[in-house]
């Protein structure tokens, strides 16, 4: 499917444009060093040439020109290169930068690149590596950022626990951004299909690297790059549905309240256990103590060994963290919760269980920076509401009791992303008639479906084409996968 002849990529490359200019581009244009077990390479890049100093017009983050830094060698112009990829391991569509000063010789005095949002100098040792009248630079395997030596990309790798070349492919959906706000929509559906194509491109890098060289008409000005962008997305998202079927979906693998069928739930060591699992998320219920800590407690209130009752709403953190929750597990704060989400690379499911506790909530998902990565639900749609008035990118499930609820009414009128069926007295799987999933899709609407543990349970909902499974024992979701 990664296809570089198609009708959409030659507009692209048809765009007019000076014939000096683009010669001049190709003549300095990086040589990218790529992992050899690498699966996407770029397939276009626009350039900006620059005589004069100024600001780049593409890297977000912000990047200034300087032909004659004090003390670095003199250029008489650089280029800005914005390579265009189709597809990151983690998601449609990578844009990454590499920055080529050429002096009155026209040789390569200096060169930056992009790296995870920043950008460095590509000198190594003090020297950069240059072939010709191009410098050399390293790809990091599947993710693109740039390096002047491999090594950067080893010890990078050393941070997770998870590898994100295989065992978090496609966790980051469609990447959104600013060069398409408005004209690229995606909906749980097609973030699933995204999900699903990168699963199957999963793989290790082999730490052998391969030259790449871009041909002269993969070089377009940067405008014209700019402009095409929005189409390119949503042309892969139209092919996406088309080649890819309900059976090869990978829906998120969700462990509920940790991993309680190994573990005490909404414990630190459920979190970390449905992590070792296989899980992608993981829900915990979230209330408020006397003393305004946000803890992980599913009952209003939790018991002692002597039996008595402690009301969370009434209690102190220090009282609530004295009982033993079995096999010696405290009950945890919000922040130590999201640390480990964090450290294990899972993201969190926060079922919310009491509204006064959502200012502080929003408080620590952004001191955390994991709104992006996060999904709330709720019985509530009012606490849904006043949380995604405060943090408008979270992600917002309704849950609802009942069959006779109009989910797709109900999660419309707080703009949420996921429906959630929770009931126990009914088998949820049979309740998702084609019909009733076909009508949340049409409404734009993802389907988070739970279970009691039994695989035919489990088959029944991936079927019915569920974006996500909530189990208390994760690791039955990848057997069905």
């Amino acid at each position: 499917m990664n296809k570089t002849d198609d009708s959409v990529l030659s507009s692209l490359f048809d765009v007019q444009q000076d014939a000096g200019e683009r010669a001049l581009a190709a003549r300095h244009a990086p040589i990218l060093l790529f992992d050899a077990h690498e699966p996407f390479f770029p397939v276009a890049a626009g350039y900006t040439i620059f005589r004069r100093d100024g600001s780049s017009p593409s890297f977000r983050q912000g990047y200034e020109i300087e032909l004659t830094p004090e003390g670095m060698p003199p250029a008489s112009l650089a280029i800005e290169y914005a390579i265009w990829w189709d597809w990151d391991i983690g998601h449609l569509y990578e844009l990454e930068h590499a920055w080529v000063y050429v002096d009155d010789e026209g040789q390569v005095v200096r060169a930056e690149a992009s790296w995870h949002g920043d950008y460095h100098d590509m000198r190594y040792d003090g020297q950069l590596a240059v072939r010709g009248n191009r410098p050399l630079i390293y790809s990091e395997p599947g993710k693109h950022a740039f390096a002047p030596t491999p090594q950067w990309f080893r010890e990078r790798r050393k941070r997770f626990k998870r590898s994100e070349t295989s065992e978090m492919s496609g966790f980051g959906r469609v990447l959104m951004s600013p060069y398409y706000k408005g004209q690229v929509s995606p909906t749980p559906l097609q973030n699933m299909l995204v999900r699903s194509y990168l699963a199957q491109q999963a793989f290790e890098p082999s730490w052998d690297f391969c030259a790449f060289e871009f041909e002269p008409r993969t070089l377009v000005p940067w405008p014209a790059l700019t402009e095409w962008i929005p189409t390119r997305v949503n042309d892969w998202l139209d092919r996406l549905a088309h080649e890819i079927s309900p059976s090869s979906y990978r829906f998120l693998r969700i462990g509920h309240r940790g991993a309680a069928a190994h573990a005490p739930a909404n414990t630190l060591s459920g979190l970390r256990k449905a992590a070792e699992l296989g899980a992608d998320m993981v829900t915990f219920d979230l209330q408020q103590t006397a003393d305004g800590q946000v803890v992980l407690a599913h009952l209003p209130y939790v018991h002692d060994a002597g039996g008595k009752i402690w009301p969370v709403r009434e209690s102190t953190l220090a009282e609530l963290q004295a009982i033993d929750q079995d096999r010696g597990e405290r009950v945890p704060t919000l922040a130590e919760a999201l640390e480990v989400c964090r450290s294990e690379q899972v993201g969190p499911y926060i079922v919310l269980k009491d509204g006064d506790a959502i200012p502080a909530i929003v408080d620590a998902i952004r001191e955390h920076n994991l709104a992006g990565y996060s999904v709330f639900g709720s019985f509530r749609p009012d606490w849904l509401a006043d949380l995604k008035a405060q943090v408008p990118e979270v992600q917002m499930a309704i849950l609802f009791g009942s069959p006779h609820v109009d989910a797709v009414k109900l999660a419309q009128s707080i703009g949420a992303t996921y429906v959630q069926p929770c009931w126990e007295t009914t088998d949820i799987s049979a309740f998702l008639t084609p019909e009733w999933v076909g009508r949340v899709r049409e409404a734009g609407l993802g389907i988070i479906g739970c279970h009691d543990g039994q695989p035919d349970g489990l088959a029944a909902l991936q079927r019915a084409g569920v974006d996500a499974i909530c189990s208390p024992a994760p690791e039955l979701l990848q057997i069905i996968q």
